[in-house]
């Protein structure tokens, strides 16, 4: 079931600041070896899990999008582990996350990226984005996080890295 978004003051009011916001994400999926995804639980909206994802900022590559949140989201540096999936999904920006974009703007193409880890490192979280994170095995990670395009990716990643 996905979690209804929560629209806040804080969203809304933001509205003119961010309504330059690029309709163009990366996704970023945290995997160790032993088959272990990292989830995060949004600040806003509350319970909604997720892998790394963010906007590109104006002139931005995905590539170098994904390095960027990786580091402000959890702290971890991707290096050269980091793996383009060269997979993209365009789905519709729920109603209520409009505002952040142009007029008019609806939907978002998002690319897929990759993090295979040896083992679990310790995650620092961006407090003003994210309440706390969870290491899961693959089915389980797939059911929790809120994001069809992030189960579909954990999905093929756990088929891929030999059945995480």
């Amino acid at each position: 079931m996905t979690p209804q978004l929560d629209v806040t003051d804080s969203l809304t009011s933001g509205a003119a600041a961010s309504a330059s916001k690029r309709p163009v994400s990366v996704l970023v999926v945290v995997f160790t070896r032993a088959g272990e995804f990292l989830l995060l639980d949004r600040v806003r909206p509350p319970h909604f899990w997720q892998s790394v994802t963010g906007s590109l900022q104006p002139g931005e590559t995905p590539r170098a999008a994904a390095v960027r949140e990786l580091r402000e989201e959890t702290g971890l540096v991707a290096g050269s582990g980091l793996v383009d999936l060269r997979e993209s999904r365009l789905f519709p920006i729920k109603p209520a996350w409009r505002v952040r974009y142009r007029q008019g703007v609806c939907f978002n193409r998002e690319h897929w990226f990759a993090l295979p880890l040896p083992a679990r490192r310790r995650i620092r979280l961006a407090a003003d984005e994210h309440s706390g994170c969870r290491w899961l095995p693959a089915a389980q990670a797939a059911r929790l996080t809120g994001s069809w395009t992030n189960r579909d990716a954990i999905r093929l990643l756990a088929s891929q890295y030999g059945g995480c």
